[in-house]
């Protein structure tokens, strides 16, 4: 029969902790892509400094909005798993403080590249001590600061997947969702390798990593919208 004793769970009332994981998650989702494809996409011509340095020093605002949005994401994603963590602790303590530490190790790396990002912003100051530099060569450091923040950006990623496959485990086996949405985050950790891995030592075979980014897209999309709509369901506990 039922009992009226609480979980530890039920306590720290699991239907609102999951929904502020889907904020966060949101908060993630909506700032990544904004900066990506609202600012980035629009500035950055790959292969061509004079035209992307010429583009940044047109639009320093939205370049400057496209940073803050990237810091507001990598702050969300530094708090998700720790919310995430007070959710599914009681599944398994150990997969769940993994999944922590997977973020807590791309989030310094996210952060040390937006310091390139925003390099290339001093690079284009105009600042006395730039004289010394010609114009070809300070357009050469800002595509070289751009590519190292990409290339921190996907050493990130590496960490983005991994922290995926713990936490899709905890959601299959926890109960409190639907299991598809763990198989999804499970399946989404191999689209992010592969995604990093294909950077670093195929970037011509770029194409391999459309399927996995697909199932990336489904995977978080759908479990941040389940997360804020439906919350989390625990199960009863019987005696």
């Amino acid at each position: 029969m039922n009992t009226n004793k609480k979980t530890a769970v039920d306590l720290e009332n699991p239907k609102k902790t999951a929904r502020i994981a889907g904020l966060l998650y949101l908060g993630v989702i909506v700032f990544g892509v904004l900066a990506e494809f609202l600012v980035r996409s629009k500035l950055i011509v790959p292969g061509d400094a004079a035209a992307t340095a010429n583009n940044i020093m047109a639009s320093e605002g939205l370049f400057r909005l496209g940073f803050a949005m990237d810091l507001i994401m990598i702050a969300c994603f530094l708090f998700l798993p720790l919310v995430f963590y007070v959710l599914l602790k009681p599944v398994n303590k150990n997969l769940a403080l993994l999944m922590v530490i997977f973020v807590l190790v791309s989030v310094p790396i996210s952060f040390i590249s937006m310091i390139y990002h925003f390099g290339t912003l001093q690079l284009l100051s105009g600042a006395e001590y730039l004289t010394a530099f010609t114009t070809g060569q300070l357009h050469a450091q800002v595509m070289s600061y751009l590519d190292l923040y990409t290339t921190g950006v996907s050493i990130a990623t590496i960490f983005h997947g991994l922290w995926l496959l713990p936490l899709g485990y905890l959601v299959y086996k926890s109960g409190y969702f639907p299991r598809i949405f763990g198989v999804l985050l499970m399946i989404a950790c191999f689209g992010f390798l592969i995604q990093a891995f294909t950077f670093f030592f195929a970037a011509s075979y770029e194409v391999i990593t459309y399927p996995g980014a697909v199932v990336m897209i489904i995977a978080e999309f759908s479990f941040c919208g389940w997360l804020l709509i439906k919350g989390a369901k625990i199960p009863e506990m019987k005696s």
